[in-house]
């Protein structure tokens, strides 16, 4: 195992002193004592605790090797002194790794060191001050299985007296972190229902919007915190049959498009001006909320932090149940009602009990700071807030974020699926959340007729026909506000997501450069997961060391310590590794020409090399059942179906590894049989290698405070055997949208034009003796329409060469 801890501080003694106090592990009974071993033994004391008398924490020490021919019991009994030696064979025991299994019981130390965990040496024995050090070092250390020592003891109820402290002595904070001293079992659930200024049914009311909200009860003695705030569409439900019933055939042809000579000025989105109603009239005002739940559908990230000082705030949003309006899938009304759930929150806006007797409610127990939370829809939402420049909103951690729609549904002029949902589109997944059909009088009644009108725009908005960037399109691009933004960012995205692709992130990063926000970014190797449960990282706490500092003003150089980028490898598991920079525009590239199956860094060739797009029906069925045996056959070597589909170009064999840090740009020279035509992209990684699962593994449950709510620890493992390729990252391009994604240009038959298309952009480490390859094709099954058309595409090599950033 490794242990990657990016946001461990490293304090003075006097630090250590005043903080181990303050967590009572120092207290008076220490302060007279001078021997380290009393000292030592006065610490474990207190760490042992489901030993209530003095017998049974005599008779735990038993089970602890002090030496490996002492247990922890007759060491004590031997009054030796306390060595590094020592410490750290009983610390590796504390942090739950097992002897012989997982360290040699003779170089604990040496242990220590192989798996990255932090340590206190000297020569000699210690005295109470490094004694002190080394233990307040080994409580923000993260054990065998994903949280600190501290935190386990968290789990085991260390911070149950700490409940009853007073309000005006909360939060808590050790290592610049908030600790768990809030009592989970007398959270405060209420619901409110703020009043937005948007009217997205057009009923003639402001839109109210559900708002389920879970705070500490200290709240009601005087304290005030801070709230993390997840704006998700799924919150309150979702239409699973609805939203089948509404997927789009993709086995339809490439159509021929007509051209134009549009600019971006002719399709930019210009907000049409509509009078809004007045706001509800106030009937009275009150601080007690008149409705309360039992559940919410939590994101474990939050539960984690709701027992150490700060509320979790969910709203589904418009058009979602118990909320008026009507889904929208990203446009800028979605974006404006999730903006005034802030306003709220900061005490700018108003909320009612009800949606009925307009009884208003403030967020009075909130000190007007906000982090937003979630991935997937639920970040994109948040990256969406934080364009409008709200005040309150302190950070975004947007993890897996959109942040332009046209490129999740569209790619180049292109339809485009997100990996894994085929016939997808932002019609399917407004029907999919607009879970106000599950209140059948609500829906039935008030709003289906109108919702069924807006879906047949939305339809002719998003424009399936011609997969261009459209009005309808430039009104979901977040990208044009970036440099509104005044909160700051932290992204976390995979580099195998092919749901919401690296573009989406790399682009927020890109523009964020200019803007005067502290921005940070985390890129992993999972597809479109999570991972704020990992053991080989401290995703969590770096999370805690960033919010406690953004909406507590805790002093703990968050923004120092923790890396601008954070990469996981590809190649060894359980490494993360520190970088300044990613996917910078400006660094070198390496330049490979094409030649009949090989990238050269040398002159290309001046042949002209073809393949086809149509199968016989029974292997396009077959690829259209079993995307996964499309995937693979295309990259294979072995001659199968798709032999005559795709033209594959394979580098020589690097003499040591090599780093893709960016975008991978391509230069082609290419012609089509027919008036139209697409071509998709492919960068591999040639070599026989065991690569890391594409999903984590589960390892065991793990607790997020004591008598609280559970997470699953995980971790990518390397797979049994090896696999001779795996593919980098791809790109898509309509020919006929050469110079970008709104202009369509004419496309003669057997005429070659040039173009340039950059790959999504990744972070990639290619072993020793590995082969970099490209494939061009142009049916991607994964993700375009599959008509399986009799259309034939020459490849000018001449004009083709392939820009690569390495590291």
């Amino acid at each position: 195992m490794k242990n990657n801890q990016f946001a461990r501080l490293t304090v003075d003694h006097k630090t250590v002193v005043n903080e181990l106090k303050a967590i009572h592990f120092y207290d008076d009974q220490m302060i007279g004592v001078t021997s380290p071993t009393e000292v030592y033994q006065l610490l474990l004391r207190k760490a042992f605790l489901t030993t209530k008398e003095e017998g049974s924490f005599t008779s735990k020490l038993k089970n602890y090797l002090a030496t490996p021919s002492l247990d922890l019991k007759d060491y004590f009994a031997s009054k030796k002194p306390v060595t590094t030696e020592i410490f750290y064979l009983v610390a590796l025991q504390l942090l739950e790794f097992l002897v012989t299994e997982d360290f040699a019981i003779d170089h604990p130390v040496e242990a220590m060191h192989q798996m990255q965990l932090p340590t206190v040496e000297t020569k000699g024995n210690w005295h109470k001050d490094q004694l002190l050090d080394a233990w307040y070092l080994l409580l923000t250390t993260h054990t065998k299985n994903g949280q600190t020592f501290l935190d386990r003891l968290t789990n085991q109820g260390y911070f149950i007296p700490f409940y009853d402290l007073p309000a005006r002595e909360k939060p808590l904070f050790f290592n610049g972190k908030a600790q768990a001293v809030f009592d989970p079992a007398k959270l405060v659930r209420e619901v409110v229902y703020v009043e937005s200024s948007v009217d997205s049914d057009c009923d003639g009311q402001l839109d109210l919007l559900k708002v389920e909200i879970l705070r500490p009860s200290d709240t009601e003695h005087g304290l005030s915190v801070p709230a993390l705030f997840t704006a998700s569409p799924y919150n309150q439900g979702i239409n699973h049959e609805a939203g089948s019933r509404a997927m789009h055939d993709v086995n339809v042809p490439l159509q021929a498009k007509k051209a134009n000579r549009l600019t971006y000025q002719d399709i930019a989105y210009r907000k049409e001006k509509h009078s809004l109603p007045a706001p509800r009239p106030v009937a009275g005002e009150t601080r007690h909320a008149a409705e309360t739940f039992s559940r919410e559908r939590s994101y474990t990230l939050n539960d984690y932090f709701l027992v150490r000082g700060f509320a979790a705030v969910y709203a589904a949003g418009i058009g979602t149940l118990d909320s008026d309006g009507v889904q929208t899938c990203g446009d800028p009304q979605q974006t404006e009602a999730t903006k005034n759930v802030i306003e709220w929150l900061n005490g700018k806006r108003r909320a009612f009990t009800n949606r009925t007797d307009n009884i208003a409610i403030s967020a009075w127990w909130c000190n007007g700071w906000v982090a937003m939370t979630g991935r997937s829809y639920l970040g994109t939402l948040a990256t969406a807030a934080a364009t409008t420049g709200v005040e309150g909103l302190k950070t975004i951690i947007s993890e897996a974020a959109i942040s332009s729609w046209y490129d999740y549904y569209r790619e180049g002029g292109l339809v485009i699926a997100p990996g894994g949902f085929p016939g997808e589109d932002a019609d399917v997944l407004a029907i999919e959340t607009q879970s106000r059909m599950k209140a059948p009088a609500d829906y039935i009644l008030r709003v289906k007729d109108f919702f069924t009108k807006q879906m047949d725009q939305m339809a002719r908005g998003m424009d399936r026909e011609s997969g261009n960037y459209t009005p309808f399109w430039d009104a979901r691009n977040y990208r044009k506000s970036i440099n509104k933004i005044k909160c700051d960012v932290l992204m976390i995205h995979g580099l195998n997501d092919w749901n919401v692709k690296p573009g989406q992130v790399e682009a927020l990063w890109q523009g964020l450069r200019s803007v005067p926000v502290s921005k940070k970014i985390i890129l992993h190797q999972g597809q479109h997961i999570y991972i704020n449960a990992f053991r080989s990282i401290d995703y969590t706490d770096m999370i805690n060391l960033w919010i406690s500092h953004e909406l507590y003003g805790v002093q703990n150089g968050a923004k120092e310590v923790l890396p601008d980028v954070i990469v996981q490898d590809n190649l060894i598991p359980e490494t993360w590794t520190a970088y300044s920079d990613w996917s910078n525009p400006h660094s070198d590239k390496t330049v490979f020409h094409l030649s009949p199956g090989t990238l050269t860094e040398g002159c290309g060739s001046n042949s002209i090399q073809s393949f086809k797009d149509d199968l016989p029906i029974d292997d396009f069925k077959r690829y259209t059942e079993h995307i996964d045996q499309w995937e693979n056959e295309l990259i294979s070597n072995q001659k199968q179906a798709l032999h005559a589909n795709r033209l594959i170009f394979k580098s020589a064999p690097f003499e040591k590894a090599q780093i893709v840090n960016g975008k991978v740009a391509i230069h082609v020279k290419t012609a089509s049989s027919q008036p139209f035509g697409m071509l998709s992209f492919q960068l591999i990684d040639f070599g026989e290698e065991k690569r890391l699962n594409p999903s984590p593994t589960p390892i065991q449950r793990m607790e997020l405070g004591c008598n609280w709510r559970e997470d699953t620890l995980r971790e990518f493992t390397l797979a049994k055997f090896p696999t001779p390729f795996k593919m980098i990252t791809k790109g898509h391009l309509n020919l006929q949208n050469r110079e970008n994604p709104w202009k369509v240009n004419e496309l003669m038959p057997n005429q070659f034009y040039t173009f340039e298309i950059t790959l999504q952009p990744t972070f990639h480490k290619l072993a020793a003796g590995h082969q970099l390859g490209l494939i061009i094709y142009a049916t991607d099954f994964a993700m375009t329409v599959r008509g399986n058309q009799a259309v034939r595409y020459s490849i000018d090599l001449s004009d083709c060469h392939l820009d690569v950033p390495f590291q």
